[in-house]
């Protein structure tokens, strides 16, 4: 019985590293460096989750749940412990300053809208936003890229407005980072938390409506719906983000963990993957 659990699990894994490989093949990253950070995944996760009264799991005990030897869990471990394996997500000096146009006050008009900003000024200008938020980019760099990606216009004065709240990277790398650690990610550790037996009281929503029943010449609108109440829904949810950060003012400098909200559309497209819904 525990063996056809365990082949049920990894055929299900199976299918999801379908997607996950087409994409590190597409970046030229083969078998071996993959197995490399999934070496290090298994170690950490195993070091950090499975220890006895808040200290972290032995080599030993380490190498029996990974199937790694105690040599290779020590190399890891030594590579964890300085950093090289470390990983960090920041959001983009872009997001941060198109995120804070439309949630600090000084920047927001009477309506809570991002405001029309002069580009220059030591207060409520383009400069003093981007100064404040967006690291040590130049404001004329910073003006330049949001220009790009259409996320903001600028008037026959010179003013800035901001047309968008989203910013969707035009490099298929940014693409597919932004989407890996925002989306992914946050998806798959849903995933983790709600089909843990010790979270039974504390699961945390997450709902897929499917079908199988769909004609072909329906997904077109359906796209359309879902890309219009997707973009609505997410933005209900950001504002509730504002909110909660100007409700706790300067205490945002002392971050707490990070929370995300999210909702997707996907279609089958892989005609190999083997899964029946």
């Amino acid at each position: 019985m525990q063996d056809s659990l365990k082949q049920q699990v990894l055929n299900a894994f199976l299918l999801v590293l379908r997607p996950i490989t087409r994409i590190l093949l597409r970046y030229g990253i083969g078998y071996r460096e993959f197995v490399e950070v999934a070496k290090t995944a298994y170690v950490d996760v195993a070091s950090s989750d499975y220890g006895l009264r808040g200290r972290p799991t032995n080599i030993s005990r380490v190498a029996v749940m990974t199937g790694l030897t105690r040599k290779e869990v020590k190399r890891i471990r030594d590579k964890i412990a300085s950093g090289d394996a470390s990983i960090s997500v920041k959001a983009t000096p872009l997001a941060d300053v198109l995120h804070n146009w439309h949630a600090v006050p000084e920047f927001t008009d009477e309506k809570g809208n991002p405001a029309r900003l002069p580009f220059s000024g030591d207060e409520r200008s383009f400069s003093s936003l981007v100064k404040t938020f967006g690291g040590d980019v130049p404001a004329g760099a910073m003006r330049t890229e949001l220009k790009r990606v259409g996320a903001v216009k600028e008037d026959d004065e010179g003013c800035l407005i901001a047309v968008s709240r989203a910013l969707i990277p035009d490099a298929d790398h940014e693409k597919l980072i932004t989407a890996l650690v925002h989306g992914a990610y946050s998806v798959l550790s849903n995933i983790a938390h709600n089909s843990d037996p010790e979270t039974i009281d504390s699961r945390w929503a997450g709902r897929i409506a499917h079908t199988t029943k769909l004609h072909k010449s329906d997904t077109g609108q359906l796209r359309r719906i879902a890309r219009d109440r997707i973009r609505d829904f997410v933005e209900a949810i950001d504002d509730l983000f504002i909110a909660y950060e100007a409700l706790h003012g300067d205490e945002n400098a002392q971050k707490g963990d990070p929370v995300a909200v999210g909702v997707f559309y996907f279609e089958e497209q892989d005609k190999n993957a083997k899964y029946e819904w």
